[in-house]
């Protein structure tokens, strides 16, 4: 059960990733991300809320965000800073890079997991599920590589490094999310440590964004901004679902979650014209296929 919802954390996380580039291109980057955390955070406070005056209400269900203490809120907040590092450095680059150049390099996160995974947590891959994980990143890989026909010098490109520095923090997140989901409700993670975000991210926008607005690329308005949040709180309540199974493995549902590159490939050739279509759609097959042996050997 917990493969399925990573296979639909996957989808909803390509859709956030569209959103995210189209709400990025000519926008100040900084501002479009502080109103994802406040809007993602909006989404949940209604369910803090409920469940710190009228708990009855939700009753124990997967909605439920019962009280913590201390004990709990540390950890999380350690989180909400490991993601929002990791946006920061995702947002910059997705902004300067093609979509299909930015989906390789952060499907190269699940092999950093893997090998987080087969340290701290001692998980072990059977033969489908390796022959799946050697496909997929043969095919990220065959991915990077035709991105470089589009000009990108990915040795002396800083928003390469952005983005390579994005998914090393990603890595370390979904490592991070498995001791979590072991320990604390999945509720109580999700909706805190998008509370938590907002607050982190005002004096980031104050001090680093709102001084030099005026000398750098200008805020505006988009409703795509409010949709990164809906898929993205989506996504991520489908993910922490997933983990929270006992026989559930990181390192499967995070090189599944890369998958959302199928959905971002898709919309960066029908909305955004990006090139190298064809040879990087060979690569996708592969990345299907790869798919396919992961979900052969979780049966």
């Amino acid at each position: 059960m917990w493969l399925l919802f990573a296979f639909l954390s996957a989808a909803l996380l390509g859709f956030y990733d569209v959103f995210k580039k189209h709400s990025l291109k000519e926008n100040a980057v900084l501002p479009v991300l502080f109103l994802n955390t406040l809007f993602s955070s909006l989404i949940f406070v209604p369910f803090i809320l409920l469940g710190a005056f009228v708990p009855q209400i939700l009753g124990g269900g997967m909605f439920d965000v019962p009280l913590v203490g201390w004990d709990t809120h540390r950890f999380i907040i350690i989180k909400s800073f490991i993601v929002l590092s990791s946006w920061i450095f995702g947002y910059f680059g997705m902004k300067h890079l093609p979509l299909t150049i930015v989906g390789p390099i952060n499907a190269t996160r699940p092999v950093m997991v893997l090998v987080g995974a087969m340290l701290v947590y001692g998980e072990r891959l059977n033969m489908y599920q390796w022959i799946g994980v050697v496909l997929a990143l043969a095919s990220f890989f065959m991915l990077s590589r035709s991105g470089k026909k589009e000009g990108i010098n990915f040795a002396h490109n800083k928003w390469i490094f952005f983005i390579v520095l994005a998914a090393l923090t990603g890595a370390l997140s979904g490592l991070y999310d498995k001791f979590l989901m072991k320990q604390f409700n999945p509720m109580v993670v999700q909706a805190w440590y998008n509370v938590y975000q907002v607050f982190i991210m005002c004096p980031i926008l104050l001090l680093l964004w709102w001084p030099k607005r005026k000398q750098t690329t200008p805020f505006r308005w988009d409703w795509s901004i409010m949709l990164i949040s809906v898929f993205l709180s989506a996504a991520d309540f489908v993910y922490f679902y997933a983990l929270s199974f006992d026989d559930s493995m990181i390192s499967i549902v995070s090189m599944i979650r890369r998958g959302s590159v199928l959905v971002s490939f898709f919309f960066g050739a029908l909305l955004f014209r990006e090139k190298n279509l064809k040879s990087k759609a060979v690569d996708l097959i592969l990345v299907l296929i790869g798919m396919l042996f992961l979900y052969l050997g979780t049966k």
